[in-house]
């Protein structure tokens, strides 16, 4: 190599150490960071908390009434994991913010709604990943479930459960009461919402999404075509009607239950991810609390949204999100007028008051739901952001530092995606740090490849020589 190209190729060598540095810093920066705010005193991270503390520890902000939050996992491949994001449980919140019960039984936890007539207790859905050996198959399976808990003696009873083929896409993710032995349920493994009857376990009502849809649109059929992700049980002009999130397909339909699916209350179409984006938990408020209205969790668009029916169509109404909502996909309205959010990938759930400012927040690893017991269940108790006149909260573009306006211009699902994968101490910058730092890598082998020609004789025992 002539002196000219050595020095050429020190000086890059010399720039992509400096890169490496720099890059690997700034991730171990994060990590300790991170590290640091979750051990401080009144951090408000549930997970961190020893269960065996007892009740009197606070471990997240005091609050009126229980709030209980059920969590997801990002455990893909096992059932758990060490880090917070990848231990699913239900835990409830006693108002003066220590742990008024908790529960690490099940694989993962979804819905979780309050029993009426009583102050705590709760129905939640579960899914629990099996082994073949446990399905009597050659292939893994999910038991999908409904217990009901008294939140203040910890007994448990089993409400109606059912096996699922499969495991990522077949875990049902809600299921409504809707009568004393009547059970509404969002069936992702069968693309259908149905109502079971608890006590002779017959179902007495179905909805096949293939009634009303076709299997080019949405996701991939049959592995994850609909999604449907959340049922709720709404009265329109007297009829009973299934509200239905069809989450693939970016809907929310209303479906009534005797003459099939209602097309024009329908919000949303496949692919306009203006209006919805694979969104989650839909909310329905009435007329006579301001609505028809629907508050939803706009998950992949990272925003809280509410549309509200004008003149037999859908016209947004109101919009909530700040600089760290990232897949929210629950939203509750409170009967004092504040919204009640669950942040997946931003690990928080969070209280906004009617001048869109948070009163209230705390770190939980991977939400799905959250409810604020003696207010109703979901959103029963509150009123429409019209009647309420809320005030949208959108950061300004100005507002952004170079970092976060450089993460805008990547695919939304793509954020969302990595950001599931990711640990949680892994923020915009850290993301964008170890991206700088695989790009580095990766042309500095390229580079010392190209430099170093070899040449591969093909006889036995192969011979490699470095010219």
């Amino acid at each position: 190599m002539n002196p000219r190209a050595l020095l050429s190729t020190r000086r890059l060598r010399v720039v992509f150490a400096l890169a490496t540095v720099f890059f690997t810093l700034v991730l171990a920066g994060g990590y300790v960071t991170a590290q640091a705010g979750a051990n401080q005193a009144g951090s408000g991270s549930v997970v961190e908390a020893d269960p065996n503390n007892g009740t009197s520890e606070r471990v997240v902000p005091p609050r009126d009434n229980i709030t209980v939050v059920s969590t997801d996992s990002t455990a893909f491949i096992t059932n758990e994991g060490d880090g917070p994001r990848k231990r699913a449980e239900l835990v409830a919140f006693a108002p003066n913010g220590s742990i008024y019960y908790r529960n690490e039984t099940h694989t993962r936890y979804w819905d979780v709604d309050p029993v009426e007539g009583t102050d705590a207790t709760v129905e939640y859905l579960y899914s629990d990943h099996l082994t073949p050996d446990e399905c009597h198959s050659g292939s893994v399976c999910t038991r999908n479930g409904v217990e009901r808990v008294n939140l203040t003696t910890g007994n448990v009873t089993e409400i109606y459960a059912r096996i699922t083929p499969g495991k990522h896409s077949t875990r049902w993710h809600d299921a409504d009461r809707i009568g004393e032995d009547r059970l509404l349920v969002a069936d992702i493994a069968q693309d259908r919402a149905f109502v079971v009857n608890t006590t002779s376990e017959r179902v007495t009502w179905s909805w096949d999404a293939q009634t009303d849809f076709d299997t080019a649109s949405g996701g991939p059929y049959p592995e994850d075509w609909t999604h449907i992700n959340d049922v709720e049980y709404v009265e329109l002009d007297g009829r009973e009607t299934v509200m239905v999130s069809v989450r693939n397909q970016d809907q929310v339909v209303f479906v009534d239950m005797e003459t099939g699916l209602r097309e024009n209350w329908t919000l949303g179409s496949d692919g306009d991810h203006d209006t919805l984006y694979e969104q989650h938990n839909p909310d329905y408020i009435p007329a006579e609390r301001g609505g028809p209205a629907v508050l939803v969790a706009d998950s992949e668009n990272g925003r809280v949204v509410e549309y509200q029916r004008q003149n037999g169509s859908w016209e947004q109404s109101w919009e909530w999100r700040d600089q760290r909502l990232t897949w929210v996909r629950d939203a509750d309205r409170l009967p004092n007028g504040h919204t009640l959010l669950t942040d997946s990938n931003g690990d928080r759930v969070l209280e906004v008051d009617e001048d869109a400012e948070v009163v209230w927040e705390t770190t939980v690893g991977f939400p799905y739901e959250s409810e604020r017991l003696g207010t109703g269940d979901e959103s029963t108790g509150g009123r429409s952001a019209a009647a309420l006149g809320l005030p949208d909260h959108v950061p300004n573009a100005s507002d952004r530092t170079a970092v976060e306006e450089a993460t805008t211009l990547l695919p939304k699902s793509l954020v969302n995606s990595v950001a599931y994968l990711l640990p949680s101490w892994v923020g915009t910058v850290e993301l964008l740090a170890a991206f700088g730092l695989l790009v580095v890598l990766t042309l500095w082998t390229v580079v010392e490849w190209r430099r170093r020609a070899f040449e591969v004789h093909l006889q036995w025992p192969f011979q490699i020589r470095n010219r």
